[in-house]
């Protein structure tokens, strides 16, 4: 049996409104709300595969502030066979975030799959069943901890 890891980074991109920012998502036929971020592409580090997310999703530039958590408990892919490790860091825009933002879960802009929108949450109203995935349900556990 083959060992297959898939490694996952993610921004938790948190605004002056004490908003973070979140990602709804529909590929595969499935629909999940997740962090900005994604898969490491071969041969790249952490903070260079969060950065071209950032890029690739948000038309962002970031930079890392902080790590904040990585995933410590198995978790099985919700996509495939192979095991998630996910890594969390905290980041700041380096200039300012202007893209399309929507109030309603699952507001997409378009018919043909990926589908992608994004929208602001107040931490003050965040629970951890605003995301789909288990890792980021435990990270919202723990974003609370601090407030």
């Amino acid at each position: 049996m083959t060992n297959c890891f898939n490694v996952r980074v993610y921004g938790l991109l948190i605004n002056d409104n004490h908003e973070i920012l979140l990602s709804d998502e529909q590929e595969y036929g499935q629909r999940f709300t997740k962090f900005p971020g994604g898969g490491l592409e071969y041969g790249e580090g952490l903070i260079d595969g969060l950065k071209r997310e950032f890029i690739e999703e948000c038309n962002l530039p970031i930079e890392v502030s902080s790590h904040f958590y990585t995933t410590d408990f198995y978790v099985k892919s919700a996509f495939n066979n192979s095991q998630i490790i996910s890594v969390y860091y905290k980041v700041i825009n380096t200039t300012p975030v202007n893209l399309p933002v929507k109030i309603k879960p699952f507001d997409f802009d378009g018919l043909h799959e990926p589908l992608q929108a994004f929208r602001w949450k107040k931490l003050t109203e965040l629970v951890p069943q605003d995301v789909t995935f288990p890792i980021d349900q435990y990270v919202i556990d723990l974003l609370l901890k601090e407030l």
